[in-house]
């Protein structure tokens, strides 16, 4: 399967503008598994403005939003 960089970048939520790994979700997704981290794209956009990936906010966030 071939990977759809130009796509996945315009659904992409991350705002670190630096990121490499930017519209390249299969090595963003390692990249935070190893940091035990979630993604950008599984948080709503004022939480992934935090830029606090972690599980226990992902959590937070949903059982209080109810999502």
């Amino acid at each position: 399967m071939e990977c759809k960089i130009g796509e996945n970048r315009k659904r992409c939520n991350c705002t670190y503008e630096p990121c490499p790994r930017k519209g390249i979700c299969c090595d963003c997704l390692q990249y935070h598994k190893n940091m035990g981290q979630l993604p950008a794209c599984l948080f709503p956009d004022d939480v992934e403005k935090t830029f606090d990936r972690s599980i226990e906010t992902f959590i937070k966030t949903y059982q209080e939003r109810g999502l």
